[in-house]
């Protein structure tokens, strides 16, 4: 059995608002587990300990640039807010995706090694660095090119979306602000990942077998929380936030405008993590990108 330590349980309680004894007794009897332990939580305790993804700490911020069918987003970290507002960091990130969208680096590191101000990207960051006090690391880039027409949204600074469209602008730009309110994961049910199917399945498979029903009622319950899930987290499915009287998919019907896909980032999304932890991960993908570029 796995020593359950308070920091575990904090860790825990840090990522779900689940109470500390719940925390306590979801790690262990998950036998410290800490994946199976927030899935456990969900189980008892429902959506409330779904909430990881909004408690990260990495902080930065998401730009976007479109020219024509090109077009760019880009997510540059930071390590407090604070720095996010800078005027300099503001400008650099601003360079940054602008070469992403005219350059098509392969990754992070190529988008380092690209000509910047008469130097590099890599040298204009670390003089950032230098001058500001504080790590700054682009983090992840999506790159658009094609015969799709772009529009993109941002929410503050903070959320980002680039949606490729025929169509409408207006409906597309509409359905870009629906998506950065909605976060949906995919484009439609078909395109929901199998992976996270899975975990719903898991925890609707437990959840209904808790109610004692017959197993082929179960087995409805647990499709029909499928269904539904499907239904909340696919882009065509959502409920449009302008007009609770359609679906996304009927809004882009009336309006003859097609969506063929979107990319969404939300600042520090993946990183559950506290603050001292990003910094490592800032300082190691500084390390790794110099091994590249020198």
């Amino acid at each position: 059995m796995a020593a359950i330590t308070a920091a575990m349980v904090g860790e825990l309680r840090a990522k779900t608002d689940a109470p500390m004894m719940e925390c306590k007794k979801a790690l262990t009897e998950a036998d410290g587990d800490m994946a199976r332990a927030e899935e456990i939580l969900r189980v008892k305790l429902g959506s409330k300990a779904g909430k990881a993804a909004s408690r990260v700490t990495a902080e930065g911020i998401v730009a976007t640039a479109i020219n024509g069918t090109n077009g760019a987003l880009l997510e540059v970290n930071c390590e407090t807010d604070f720095v996010s507002k800078n005027d300099d960091f503001l400008a650099f990130v601003n360079d940054c995706v602008k070469l992403v969208a005219e350059k098509n680096p392969a990754d992070v590191a190529a988008l380092l090694a690209l000509p910047l101000n008469g130097s590099t990207v890599d040298i204009v960051r670390s003089a950032l660095i230098g001058k500001i006090g504080e790590n700054i690391m682009p983090r992840r880039f999506k790159r658009f090119a094609g015969s799709n027409k772009l529009v993109s949204y941002l929410h503050g600074t903070r959320i980002g979306v680039v949606v490729e469209f025929e169509g409408d602008d207006v409906a597309a730009k509409d359905v870009a602000m629906h998506i950065a309110a909605m976060k949906p994961v995919a484009l439609s049910t078909a395109d929901v990942p199998a992976e996270s199917i899975a975990i719903e399945r898991s925890v609707a498979v437990q959840k209904a077998a808790e109610s004692g029903k017959p197993p082929e009622i179960v087995e409805k319950m647990v499709e029909g929380s499928i269904q539904k899930y499907l239904k909340e987290v696919s882009l065509l499915n959502q409920t449009f936030v302008k007009n609770d009287k359609q679906t996304v998919e009927q809004m882009l019907k009336a309006a003859n405008t097609t969506v063929k896909g979107f990319t969404m980032f939300v600042v520090g999304e993946g990183i559950e993590k506290r603050q001292d932890d990003f910094a490592a991960e800032v300082a190691a993908q500084v390390a790794a990108a110099s091994k590249v570029t020198a």
